[in-house]
């Protein structure tokens, strides 16, 4: 069980990584298909110049990454509040909580803490690693290079990594709102702690998420197509990692519960927080 955990789970998106890197990084089709997309006429990509569409996928889609990101961080703080509370010391506090129904939200945060703190640290690590990335590779996005009418040359990724500074100022490697939809693969290592029956929808919710946020910004011009696939890999290895360190392989392992196993199951995981 322990080596297919980790061939799944580290084998299969490192084995997508290289099919990435042979595919589109070995090759021109970033290249090929971002042409389709551009016009050569009027030297641009024309859905950069809508204003409802850019609102719609650029601005507007930030609100379900965000307010998860916010809930989360907002029960991450409540769920230090009970315990304070203590009403075995406070009972006329705690009966205060009790009647105007403030009591259960504080406690439900209290047991799911560790959850809310997951999903806190996972989406500042995905943050900060596609961050890490952006400013270590310095790739300017299509629109930003001579290729499409801008000044910056075009480079590869790869070819211009510096581990230790800085390599520039272009910041478009990976995509950065593609990223933003991955990062709810988060609530999917949640799922599977709790062995969530449908802890897969949420899994492709979030791939589907991620996909759309990054061909968005890519028919605008904005990214190759490669640059989602990027962040879809290092998102998923990112909350991988961190879901260890909270919840350890064995819980994340288990296989999904049935509707009326699930209860106790939760009711034994609050036990442990």
């Amino acid at each position: 069980m322990k080596s297919r955990f980790y061939a799944v789970n580290f084998g299969v998106p490192l084995a997508c990584a290289l099919l990435i890197f042979l595919a589109f990084d070995m090759t021109t089709i970033d290249v090929t298909f971002s042409n389709l997309l551009f016009d050569p006429v009027t030297r641009s990509f024309p859905l950069d110049h809508i204003h409802f569409f850019e609102q719609l996928t650029h601005k507007w889609a930030r609100i379900i990454p965000n307010w998860t990101a916010e809930a989360a961080a907002i029960g991450a703080i409540l769920s230090f509040v009970w315990p304070l509370v203590n009403p075995q010391k406070r009972p006329g506090l705690g009966g205060f909580l009790e009647r105007n129904k403030v009591a259960p939200v504080l406690q439900f945060a209290a047991a799911h803490r560790r959850d809310f703190l997951f999903v806190v640290v996972a989406f500042a690590l995905c943050t900060g690693m596609i961050h890490f990335l952006k400013a270590h590779t310095s790739v300017y996005c299509p629109i930003e290079t001579t290729l499409y009418g801008g000044k910056m040359a075009h480079v590869d990724w790869f070819s211009n990594f510096q581990l230790f500074h800085e390599a520039g100022d272009g910041r478009c490697w990976p995509g950065g709102h593609a990223s933003g939809g991955f990062t709810m693969m988060a609530l999917y290592f949640v799922a599977r702690r709790y062995r969530w029956r449908f802890s897969s929808a949420v899994l492709s919710f979030a791939l589907v998420l991620g996909f759309i946020y990054g061909t968005t910004r890519v028919l605008q011009g904005w990214h190759y197509m490669s640059h989602t696939f990027w962040a879809g890999v290092v998102v998923w290895l990112t909350c991988l990692l961190t879901a260890l360190a909270f919840y350890g392989r064995a819980r994340l392992e288990q296989p999904v519960l049935k509707k009326h196993e699930r209860v106790r199951a939760v009711s034994q995981a609050e036990l442990v927080n």
